[in-house]
């Protein structure tokens, strides 16, 4: 048994848990209540870092996603013993802690069904498929007209009736799920697909947008209001969650969103429509969307139209509003078509300029 010095003990006293190294194996090693322990330093979960985590009781805490394993056993928490990262053996000589490069215990990681959003994208057959979403907020207990959602819905019943499609709607002030929690500030692989948050809490509803951008639609119909000259709060929330679709291309060169159509419908009593539009624009290139012929219908009545009540009667008058709403999603849903009718199965995407990043973490 080959046995690695990590230095004096000391030093390794300072601090709970200490990141070291044993050779090229990453160790988490602790130090509680008078004993050392060392178990692997990469977490089975994504592969975080062990050693850069905390002490929970006689359990170290990934500071990734939270995950636990015992310092001394290398046990997941109770309910989760089955998950086990690899432990080493450990000794005191002359005032140095030593070390096993090879674990003395085997990894194990507890087997579960993948989450059903870990699928693969595959495009069922049937008709083109709509999705809706709308980003703006109101009082459920007091409603409201809202002119982006009004004329989304114009846009969704053309897309049902007279253009044969299957459609849906997404009300995100409908939806609970939790804000973006910042997995990517901490590492690039610490955001997940499918999102760490959706994997750990079953009640988070950010879900149902997944499942229809990445998996059931074909078109994206976006509508917001404009709110100080940028796209709602809610927009920006959503947006935020959906950093762990375009990460995929960052980590793996893998693009979840092929061949399908994004659109969008800005409304605003404020003025910044194509500020806004651009921002959408460029968000949803990055995920992977393409877009048709002018791909926005936007509608403002300027900085000073501080009487919202009359923003709200002219778009309900407005039949041109209605039709060009209409005809937005006419385009869209033809763009669709045509991709669709290609059926170019891609693996990879080149995307000049950007590159994969990869990290490799040896987990002994």
């Amino acid at each position: 048994m080959q046995w690695h010095d990590l230095g004096p003990i000391e030093e390794l006293q300072k601090t709970a848990v200490t990141e070291a190294r044993a050779g090229r194996t990453l160790l988490a090693v602790t130090w509680k209540d008078g004993a050392f322990g060392a178990v692997s330093g990469v977490c089975n979960h994504a592969g975080g870092p062990l050693g850069q985590g905390r002490l929970d009781g006689e359990f170290i805490q990934c500071p990734w996603h939270g995950y636990k394993f015992h310092r001394l056993t290398g046990e997941g928490e109770p309910g989760f013993e089955d998950d086990k990262v690899p432990r080493h053996d450990v000794k005191v000589e002359h005032g140095h802690l030593y070390v096993t490069a090879e674990p003395i215990t085997p990894r194990r990681k507890k087997p579960h069904a993948p989450h059903p959003l870990a699928r693969t994208p595959v495009r069922k057959e049937g008709p083109t498929r709509v999705v809706g979403i709308s980003t703006t907020n109101m009082d459920p207990g007091n409603p409201r007209y809202s002119t982006s959602e009004a004329l989304l819905e114009v846009a969704l019943e053309h897309s049902r009736t007279t253009l044969a499609c299957e459609t849906r709607i997404i009300r995100l002030r409908d939806l609970k799920f939790r804000a973006c929690e910042g997995y990517y500030s901490k590492n690039a692989h610490a955001c997940t697909w499918p999102c760490s948050i959706t994997e750990m809490d079953d009640a988070d509803e950010m879900a149902e947008v997944y499942e229809a951008l990445v998996h059931w639609s074909d078109v994206a119909l976006v509508a917001t209001p404009i709110r100080w000259g940028a796209a709602s709060s809610l927009f920006f929330k959503m947006a935020e969650r959906l950093n762990c679709v375009q990460n995929q291309i960052t980590i793996k060169d893998r693009v979840l969103i092929r061949n399908k159509v994004a659109a969008f419908i800005v409304t605003g009593g404020q003025d910044n429509v194509q500020a806004v539009a651009g921002h959408l624009l460029l968000f949803f290139s990055e995920l992977g969307f393409y877009f048709p012929q002018f791909p926005f219908v936007a509608h403002s009545r300027g900085w000073s139209a501080e009487d919202m009540e009359k923003n709200v009667e002219y778009v309900m008058r407005s039949e041109e509003l209605r039709t060009g709403a209409m005809e937005l999603a006419g385009r869209a849903v033809d763009a669709a078509r045509q991709l669709v009718d290609r059926g170019r199965i891609v693996d990879r995407t080149a995307r000049g300029g950007r590159k994969a990043h990869h990290i490799e973490l040896r987990a002994r």
